[in-house]
């Protein structure tokens, strides 16, 4: 028995709920009633890989990111195969279509970053058009990397038709279980002469073995997850590493169970409540997931028509602790969390504090999904793939009792310098840092701190200050270069925050404060900020404020009185970019709103 037997047959375990479902079978589906009037549609089908006998079938959308952005996407044709075949067998007809993404590891630090985020609404509104244009009647998409999974998600709760998401699975470790985010110190470590660019070389080769997404927790891995927890996706199919055999399995098990959900009409409205927002918090909590993954799973929400906002993130991460020992604030890459049992192993730890009664797409709720992960002998055997590496799944997954952090990852701040709020991956900073005072050195681009820092002109102590980098000035790139020579480097990793309007990667590092609201282009602090300006950053208390004027600690009052006069003086820049980052910046929310541009659901 595959781990995903159980989960092929999970449509049948509450029989009134089935007869309510069953009732709606006989309503006719949007592809047939098409046909009707759209008269041209069948001849043009059947002149591509359509027979007489399918156009009467239910019409499944099969959409990935599949292309050569990058490793996450690189290997998905694969799996769209095994998808296709599982529609097949039960009866569907699937059309394949793809819209590729980008790499952040590859647009990471130059002006390609700008386009990152953009590009989920685009990935978003792509399958809205696939969907909508032909019209299909469910859809399976499957995605791996870090904007593409958010954007399948949003797309899901947009068009609230049978979904299914089949994550992309998890790259192999690199040498010694190192992982590819290692490369930016590095870089710095050849031009100090401290490491022979043949080494540099030969672990650049070395260290993204095979295809799937980066190797740590990060908005990729961490997005996954997120999946999976909010019910998208069949159990234990987040993070698979994208080598095994099982993925392919996953995969063609999607396939058939899209057409279940058909039979059930079993629809995302039917499994994106607020509950299930509510258990994919506490699983992030417990993963010590991405920051980016507040943003999106808003903008999701929002596409579902449920309201969440970043105090909640707070509220639960207070209450539910760090669970997974993974890189790169732990220790171990993302393949082994499968072994240790994934997402279902961190559901039965957090049982007692999870919604278990949330439908998921396997026709059966959270609870249930889970007794039957309990009972299935595939547990076993994958753990023992942990033994190859002399550890078992208690390295990876704690226990409740005895958690690896008695809190969760991610704390939200508010004060002068953040009104609207701030985040910071809290799991990721140092004891010693966790309350931080000093003096703002500010920059207006990530190029411009990075070349300070790298000729030494950033000191022990500072707060490195980064603005006009969020959604309506620049499409709200990743500091990523920044904070992680930050953190490589032994003496200011423990003396010098990192604080933007921008956002951090998934693999950030250090005392790294990000998504402040409002941005500077909207008027926030941070854009009269100035050199010598003290900052205080309180994580325990969840502060971050402006305390001192040029060097000078200041009362409350006076800090307020000096922003109004420097407020008077000051007028936004005028940023102006041309397509389609001219598009999004001119419409999307603040980052802690979701950094979207849609405006909500869909009429089918």
């Amino acid at each position: 028995m595959n781990g995903h037997d159980r989960v092929e047959c999970g449509a049948a375990s509450e029989p009134a709920r089935i007869k309510e479902y069953e009732s709606n079978m006989d309503a006719e589906l949007n592809s047939q009633k098409t046909r009707k009037i759209s008269f041209e549609g069948d001849a043009l089908r059947m002149s591509m890989d359509w027979t007489v006998e399918d156009l009467d079938k239910v019409q499944v959308l099969v959409e990935s990111t599949n292309g050569a952005s990058h490793p996450s996407s690189y290997h998905l044709g694969e799996l769209v195969t095994e998808i296709e075949k599982g529609v097949f067998q039960n009866g569907g007809k699937p059309a394949i279509y793809t819209t590729t993404d980008i790499c952040d590891g590859v647009a990471q630090a130059h002006h390609g970053m700008h386009y990152s985020l953009p590009s989920r609404d685009m990935i978003a509104s792509m399958v809205e058009i696939h969907a909508l244009a032909t019209p299909f009647d469910a859809m399976v998409l499957t995605s791996a990397g870090d904007k593409a999974v958010p954007a399948h998600l949003m797309a899901i709760a947009r068009l609230n038709i049978p979904a299914i998401h089949v994550p992309g699975g998890a790259m192999s470790a690199g040498p010694c279980l190192r992982s590819n985010e290692e490369l930016w110190h590095m870089s710095v470590e050849v031009e100090k002469n401290k490491m022979t660019k043949e080494e540099f070389l030969a672990f650049q080769r070395a260290c993204c073995p095979t295809c799937g997404a980066c190797q740590y927790m990060g908005t990729a891995a961490t997005m996954q997850v997120i999946a999976e927890a909010l019910g998208l996706a069949l159990p234990w199919t987040a993070l698979i590493p994208a080598v095994n055999a099982e993925i392919r399995r996953a995969s063609r098990a999607a396939g058939q169970q899209i057409m279940r959900l058909m039979k059930l009409n079993l629809r995302p409205s039917d499994i994106l409540t607020l509950k299930a927002f509510e258990n994919a918090i506490m699983v992030h909590s417990a993963i010590g997931g991405s920051l980016n993954a507040v943003m999106h799973l808003i903008a999701i929400a929002q596409e579902a028509g449920i309201e969440l906002n970043a105090a909640r993130f707070d509220e639960i991460h207070r209450s539910i602790p760090v669970l997974v020992d993974t890189k790169t604030a732990g220790h171990y890459p993302t393949e082994l969390f499968w072994y240790a049992g994934g997402v279902p192993a961190v559901m039965e730890e957090l049982r007692d504090y999870l919604h278990l009664d949330v439908m998921t797409v396997t026709g059966q709720t959270l609870g249930e999904n889970l007794e039957q992960y309990r009972n299935n002998e595939m547990r076993t055997f994958a753990e023992m793939f942990l033994a190859n590496y002399k550890l078992n799944r208690r390295d990876l997954i704690y226990s409740i009792r005895k958690p690896l952090k008695a809190e969760g990852s991610l704390a939200v701040l508010r004060g002068s310098l953040a009104p609207e709020g701030a985040t910071v991956k809290k799991f990721a900073v140092a004891d010693s840092m966790q309350v931080h005072q000093g003096p703002a050195r500010v920059f207006d681009s990530e190029r411009e701190a990075v070349d300070a820092l790298t000729q030494k002109h950033i000191q022990p102590g500072d707060v490195v200050i980064i603005r006009y980098q969020g959604p309506k000035a620049v499409g709200m790139p990743e500091m990523f270069f920044m904070s992680e020579l930050i953190a490589s480097d032994p003496v200011l990793s423990h003396t010098t925050s990192l604080v933007t309007d921008g956002r951090f990667s998934g693999a950030t590092r250090g005392p790294c404060v990000g998504y402040l609201g409002p941005e500077a282009l909207d008027g926030g602090p941070i854009a009269v900020v100035e050199n010598g300006d003290l900052v205080r950053i309180e994580i325990p208390n969840r502060r971050i404020d402006i305390v001192g004027i040029r060097g000078q600690e200041c009362t409350d009052e006076e800090v307020k009185r000096e922003l109004i006069e420097r407020f008077a003086k000051w007028s936004p820049p005028v940023i102006r970019h041309n397509g389609i980052l001219g598009q999004y910046t001119k419409l999307a929310r603040p980052a802690l709103q979701g950094g979207s541009c849609s405006t909500g659901g869909v009429d089918i």
